[in-house]
């Protein structure tokens, strides 16, 4: 009778309904390459109780790779754009109420469009993007996609390698809107070049743009990095011609090699879980994502402090990991003022290529809390251009991140514009201890050598190290701290040589561009030796808003302007849609 009761008291701390799960696609298998499916994902949980929903997928007989991790998203729309073949979708779901889980997968075959020796092309959900598919390919070689325009002007994809005897497949992306275009695959053997027949295609109507593009001055013949991407989610070339847009995120962060890109999405009006970084494809498809509700479970069982939200910055760093920017924030006594303030810091979150969080830097931890902002900076409730918080109804808008870049040593360096200083972080390549290398700006660790009364940038955005050059940093000076004191109010384009030994500064470049960008703004070297500025917030003189996509020369010299009636957070100058630059 003792080992019957010991069983059933056993039996009696089991659940009485465990969380069950099913996943259903849109389509029936089989379905074509590229053809986009929706996944949904069901769970007999209470309507009343927090369901979280992660998706993965993978190829038969290779590790499942993360989609999205753990959110209230209970659908993904996925598709195999590379290859065809049979492939396991998987959704888990996890019970934040009761901490039941339960996982449900399914097998989706995906065929080739190939069905001859040629190559064909065919339209995707997006009117300027279309997918060519080619017969398969020998191991070894490699190939991509040309395609051009009546223009005659030519655009190639990247390099894939060829394998396995499967299609090769490519998104064709950067065109103009209801024009013809010829593509054809261009095969690398390794010993010889094969030019496959061309596949005519018309494109579709563009979506209307809710502002216009105005050329003011019109680029010089020649121009390198003819594609203007900017981070609403839109690409032109530099007469203004639309070429591509997916306003998929509050704003695009960079753009990756291939055709991919990084945003954020961000609304303070929202939970925890609304508040995301993610990765997207040419045609909108998500490729990673996750939330600060799931990346706070991390940071919990870390024993560091909990985000509020993400902002300004997610990237991937050249070893494959994956940063991003989020907001930290500590009610305070007594260090920004009497009483008690809510102030709003930063965190620096790396995580692996699943999502799961490696490394954080902490400005709490690491920065002086009595050093407030130096314009004393606040957020309102709603609005005021602040990432989401939640401790008080107003908080002090402490250091205001708005970039991180890893530099070639291995360390990170963060542009906090509310301090007016970059500051470089010992991460080393993820092995570091976090502790501030140094602060370059006014009242930091560097000496500058200028004749300018007022040198140092404030308010900068979009700090950067140039790759051909790992001395030299390219800024946009916004310039607030400037106007503030001074009443000189123009941005500035910035090229600072660093000499990181003896803590000395040199101007290569210092234009002023001729408006005041009130916030935001990005800096690049272009492939010419020139320069693209973003000045992405100006008020005019009618009080409504514009930015400003500006290049200069090696002597500071605007040689191409086009203004846009909207505001833009960052915007590149690329050399196609699949290379950044």
């Amino acid at each position: 009778m003792l080992v019957i009761f010991c069983a059933l008291s056993l039996l009696s701390t089991w659940p009485i309904e465990a969380l069950t799960v099913s996943l259903t696609p849109s389509a029936p298998s089989p379905g074509l390459v590229g053809s986009m499916v929706t996944f949904t994902a069901a769970s007999d949980a209470p309507a009343s109780q927090r369901v979280r929903y992660r998706f993965r997928y993978r190829r038969i007989g290779r590790d499942f790779e993360m989609i999205r991790d753990y959110g209230p998203q209970s659908a993904i729309a996925w598709t195999a754009a590379e290859h065809e073949g049979g492939y396991e979708l998987e959704a888990a779901a996890k019970n934040l109420d009761t901490g039941d889980s339960a996982g449900a997968s399914i097998i989706y075959q995906m065929e080739s469009r190939v069905n001859g020796a040629s190559g064909v092309v065919n339209a995707t959900g997006n009117p300027q993007v279309f997918l060519f598919s080619a017969p398969a390919c020998a191991p070894g070689s490699r190939m991509r996609v040309d395609f051009r325009g009546p223009d005659g002007a030519s655009n190639s994809t990247q390099f894939k390698r060829c394998g396995g005897g499967l299609s090769m497949n490519f998104y064709l992306a950067g065109m103009k809107a209801q024009t013809a275009y010829n593509a054809h695959s261009f095969l690398d053997t390794g010993s010889a070049f094969v030019t496959g027949s061309d596949v005519a295609f018309l494109t579709g109507p563009a979506p209307a743009l809710a502002y216009t593009n105005t050329v003011q001055t019109p680029a010089p013949a020649g121009a390198t990095n003819p594609v203007l991407l900017t981070s609403n989610g839109v690409a032109t070339d530099l007469a203004g011609n639309l070429l591509w847009s997916m306003p998929l995120v509050n704003y695009l962060t960079r753009p990756e090699p291939g055709g991919y890109f990084w945003g954020i999405l961000e609304d303070d009006k929202q939970p925890l879980s609304a508040q995301a970084i993610l990765k997207f494809d040419l045609v909108g498809m998500t490729v990673l994502e996750t939330n600060a509700e799931r990346v706070n479970e991390q940071l919990r069982t870390m024993g560091k402090r909990q985000i509020s939200g993400f902002h300004h910055e997610a990237r991937t760093l050249p070893d494959g990991r994956i940063l991003a920017l989020a907001d930290v924030e500590q009610v305070e006594q007594d260090k920004q003022g009497p009483g008690p303030v809510d102030v709003i810091g930063d965190m620096i979150i790396v995580f692996d290529k699943n999502l799961n969080v490696l490394w954080t830097w902490d400005t709490f931890d690491w920065l002086d809390i009595t050093r407030p902002a130096v314009l004393g900076e606040t957020c309102a409730a709603s609005g005021s251009g602040c990432p989401p918080f939640y401790l008080a109804s107003s908080a002090n808008d402490w250091t205001h991140g708005n970039a991180v870049q890893q530099t070639a040593d291995g360390q990170l360096l963060y542009s906090s514009r509310h301090q007016d200083w970059l500051i470089k972080i010992d991460y080393e390549n993820g092995n570091g201890d976090g502790h501030v290398i140094w602060r370059l700006g006014e009242d930091g660790d560097f000496t500058c050598n200028s004749a300018d009364p007022w040198p140092w940038f404030s308010h900068q955005h979009d700090a950067n190290f140039e790759s051909s050059n790992p001395n030299r940093l390219l800024v946009f000076d916004d310039g607030n701290t400037r106007f503030a004191r001074t009443g000189i109010g123009m941005s500035r384009g910035q090229a600072l040589d660093i000499d990181e030994d003896s803590r000395i500064v040199n101007f290569v470049l210092n234009a002023g561009l001729g408006v005041f960008s009130v916030a935001v703004g990005s800096a690049q070297l272009l492939r010419d030796g020139s320069y693209h500025f973003d000045a992405g917030y100006v008020m005019e003189p009618d009080n409504s808003i514009a930015a400003y996509s500006i290049q200069v020369n090696a002597d500071g010299a605007i040689t191409y302007q086009m203004k846009q009636n909207t505001l833009i957070y960052r915007s590149f100058r690329m050399t196609s849609l699949y290379a950044p630059n």
